[in-house]
């Protein structure tokens, strides 16, 4: 019978399978980590997810030997950033990084998503920020990631893709679903005029109604 680490490592697989089955991804360009006790569980580097195995996921320590991990795979080009944000949000148990065409294409051109819709409150603000660009991997990137990730549950990535972060892995993965819905959105709305935006005040209440709404953190079956 699969241990409830090897049933977690599945579920991270299956939910790789899921973000190219619905176009939120493309090839193995996206990165799911998730935090299991004292150290971090994260996807390996270059491999096609078909071909994945909850063997090959890669461990690292959290508070330790930084950088450190075991496997037979190495962990994501990414896990750089993966790490330092578990490192610094006590609250985040679950970490997707993608590259979905809306998102993507708003990081590209180094856009902040403002408050178009009222589900942009679910990332703990009145926007989505876009950080600043640096190559793939580097500590340079994680940086500007941390940056603009603070007091929010997401962000873009310029030149470059999302992240979305949750307590457990179905609520990083409903955010992921949510970022990529509302980029579309303020994408569509820029085609046919000036998109009405609104008011701190008004994402404030939304937040606060969202208390008990969406994808609840849920002890996991695994």
């Amino acid at each position: 019978m699969p241990t409830p680490e090897m049933k977690l490592r599945q579920a991270m697989i299956d939910s790789c399978k899921k973000m190219n089955d619905t176009d939120l991804n493309q090839g193995t360009s996206g990165n799911i980590s998730v935090r299991r006790g004292k150290k971090m569980l994260i996807t390996p580097s270059a491999i096609a997810y078909d071909e994945m195995r909850p063997r090959m996921i890669a461990s690292m320590p959290i508070d330790k030997d930084y950088g450190a991990w075991q496997g037979p795979k190495a962990p994501s080009t990414e896990w750089r950033f993966h790490l330092d944000i578990m490192r610094d949000r006590d609250d985040v148990g679950a970490i997707v990084h993608l590259h979905p065409p809306y998102a993507t294409a708003v990081a590209i051109n180094r856009k902040a998503i403002p408050a178009c819709h009222y589900m942009i409150a679910a990332f703990g603000g009145n926007t989505i920020r876009c950080s600043g660009y640096a190559r793939y991997g580097t500590k340079t990137l994680s940086r500007l990631a941390l940056k603009a990730l603070k007091d929010r549950h997401g962000c873009l990535l310029a030149n470059h893709g999302m992240i979305a972060l949750g307590t457990d892995l179905n609520q990083a993965l409903w955010r992921a679903v949510e970022l990529e819905t509302i980029a579309k959105h303020y994408m569509l709305s820029l085609q046919i005029g000036k998109p009405v935006i609104l008011s701190k005040k008004e994402i404030q209440k939304t937040m606060k109604g969202f208390e008990t709404y969406g994808v609840q953190p849920q002890k996991p079956a695994y």
